[in-house]
């Protein structure tokens, strides 16, 4: 008999990719005959489905207020203190009011008890696992130690409690194994590994009068050959290497187009971006309308402005991912999904959990040589070599990042909870 499920996080909107994967779960547990249900402080899903409490967004001005107050400093105030305890208790209360009103049989906290964005949600949601004794599943994608902003915090004794809690209702998940290994080794805690997967068994669906909408508002034209950076505009994600290699390639047919648009980690470095791309010669395009998640539940209420993922990639001829650091990389799976070349930087986590599957790809570690250009090249002009390659790393990941994989994993743990259905 399917379950109720209940996806918590602090938003399920765009295309960042807490929300992305919340969508590609949704789907595997739909298949499987389970009902999805949503909180959040900003969303579109489905209203029917939906439980919005803007306070449970990040970006809300009392979360804003206590962040202010408690990060980069040493002493918290009574004030804020309580505040923090308010807001607590206002959002166990809709929590308690969602999982009442949809019957909710088990949680899925998407990096809400990972990362303290919204501090209270975090307290809310542990105190209420802790007395509901709910089954939960801890999403999670990336650690509060793992991020600099975090480091200096007059909120230790709450984050100890909650990011993550160590309660034995949670089944802790996370996305590679050098997070499963700081876990245990800060926390104590166990964890499963399930990394970031795609349906690679159904290719994807191509709206070809959509994609072709794509490349008009963008102003290429027929001639031209589209280099992609499928990705956020912040720094981490090394979009001047992708500047770069365009310069390199001197072609004038070549445009770089960076697909989503700068904003959760402010304008700094996309301003940079375009001077360094001026004075380079590289024709930039940054595509500056909002990204609609293409495996979203409300996709009849996309706006026809709006693009998905879907409608890019596959215009793309080449796409570059050099950055710096990824929790996984949604941006590699969704290359090798297309069937699309690409650059990639041998960030840590790619060459600890993903290079030893065998992937045929271009790298640089950290430097764009000659010899990385070259290759880049020889691919772009040798149709042959381009589908032997794409072909070949369509099969690695369809046998290790699958729909298939993600459903064996959350059927063993739902197992794990309610034992076998008959």
């Amino acid at each position: 008999m399917g379950k109720h499920i209940g996806f918590v996080s602090t938003r399920f909107a765009g295309t960042d990719g807490v929300s992305l994967e919340a969508s590609k779960w949704r789907e595997v547990l739909i298949r499987n005959g389970h009902t999805c249900f949503w909180f959040a402080g900003e969303l579109d899903r489905a209203p029917e489905r939906s439980f919005l409490v803007p306070e449970a967004h990040f970006r809300h001005e009392k979360i804003e207020w206590i962040n202010s107050k408690i990060f980069g400093k040493k002493q918290r105030t009574a004030e804020v203190t309580k505040e923090i305890e308010n807001l607590k208790n206002h959002l166990k209360k809709h929590l308690r009011t969602f999982i009442r009103k949809f019957k909710i049989d088990i949680l899925i906290v998407e990096n809400s008890l990972s990362i303290p964005m919204n501090l209270p949600l975090g307290l809310a949601l542990t105190e209420t696992i802790a007395e509901t004794l709910i089954p939960t599943i801890a999403h999670h994608h990336d650690f509060h130690w793992e991020r600099v902003r975090y480091t200096l915090t007059a909120a230790g004794d709450y984050i100890r409690m909650s990011f993550p809690p160590n309660l034995h209702n949670i089944e802790h998940v996370v996305i590679n194994s050098v997070a499963q290994e700081e876990l245990a080794l800060r926390t104590g805690i166990s964890s499963l590994i399930i990394p970031n997967v795609l349906d690679f068994e159904n290719p994807p669906r191509v709206k070809i009068g959509r994609t072709e909408a794509f490349r008009l508002s963008i102003g290429l034209k027929s001639e031209d050959i589209m280099i992609l950076q499928p990705t956020r505009i912040v720094q981490r994600k090394g979009i001047e290497h992708a500047v770069e290699l365009v310069k390199e390639l001197k072609d004038p047919r070549y445009k770089l187009v960076v697909s989503h648009e700068a904003g959760d980690e402010g304008f700094e470095y996309a301003e940079w971006l375009k001077e360094e791309a001026k004075g380079h010669g590289v024709d930039l395009r940054l595509f500056n309308a909002r990204m609609a998640d293409p495996l979203g539940d409300n996709n009849n209420g996309i706006q026809k402005d709006h693009f998905s993922l879907w409608d890019v990639y596959p215009h793309a001829d080449f796409i570059t991912y050099p950055s710096l650091y990824e929790g996984f990389g949604n941006a590699f799976l969704e290359a090798i999904y297309f069937k699309k070349p690409i650059l990639i930087n041998r960030y840590s986590i790619f060459v600890r959990d993903i290079e030893p599957r065998g992937f045929d790809l271009v790298v640089m570690d950290g430097f764009l040589s000659r010899r990385t250009v070259s290759k880049v090249r020889e691919i772009l002009e040798n149709p042959e070599r381009m589908k032997k390659m794409v072909d070949y790393n369509y099969e690695i990941a369809r046998r290790h990042y699958s729909f298939a994989v993600l459903q064996r994993w959350l059927k063993t743990i739902l197992v794990n909870f309610f034992g076998m259905e008959d």
